[in-house]
């Protein structure tokens, strides 16, 4: 996939004006590419799109209008979108309760790197976690991981020609799977591998 440019940018102004629709699109594109795993764990697939829309909303938010500070967003943000033998991710782990949520990201340490997704017929493609910056020590994890899953040839061939494609998280203290994602998300994530 093509990284985002700043001369593809919307200006803020332009942006206020089409912000509505712009939202509303990159929401519902959204929705496909997201996949719940277990009860508090959602991956949310990046594409270019989902991260235009995450770059117009920080500039947005933050008022940036120079090339410096809008280049710095690219530059943190253009890692997500996925490289075409790759699937990339932002992982949120979701307790309503602040409590529970403060004791199980303390269980939690290192769930990161033990979530995978398999396309049938192969072997597991664990994520290869937080490359900015680590986001897990020894007595908790962040509530928030950014991943990439790198797959072989005979993996992305799979996984166009539609067969069963499973994802989880095998921690310790937290084990789910999903042993087929729905087709909707299959065919929104394998456009990725172009």
């Amino acid at each position: 996939m093509t990284k985002i440019a700043l001369s593809s940018l919307m200006s803020l102004e332009t942006y206020h004006k089409q912000r509505p629709e712009f939202r509303q699109k990159a929401l519902q594109h959204r929705r496909n590419r997201t996949v719940f795993v277990g009860p508090n764990v959602t991956l949310q697939f990046e594409d270019e799109l989902t991260i235009r829309y995450q770059i117009q909303e920080m500039l947005r938010i933050e008022k940036t209008f120079d090339e410096e500070g809008i280049q710095d967003e690219l530059d943190a943000y253009n890692p997500l979108v996925p490289d075409g033998s790759n699937l990339k991710c932002t992982m949120l782990i979701e307790f309503v309760d602040i409590e529970e949520r403060k004791i199980a990201l303390a269980k939690m340490s290192g769930v990161e790197h033990r979530t995978y997704i398999q396309v049938a017929g192969h072997d597991r493609v664990y994520a290869i976690a937080d490359e900015d910056l680590e986001r897990s020590n020894e007595e908790k994890t962040s509530a928030v991981h950014f991943m990439r899953f790198e797959f072989t040839a005979d993996m992305v061939n799979s996984f166009k020609q539609g067969v069963p494609i499973a994802m989880g998280v095998d921690h310790k203290a937290y084990s789910h799977r999903i042993d087929e994602i729905a087709p909707e998300t299959q065919g929104a994530l394998a456009a990725d591998f172009t």
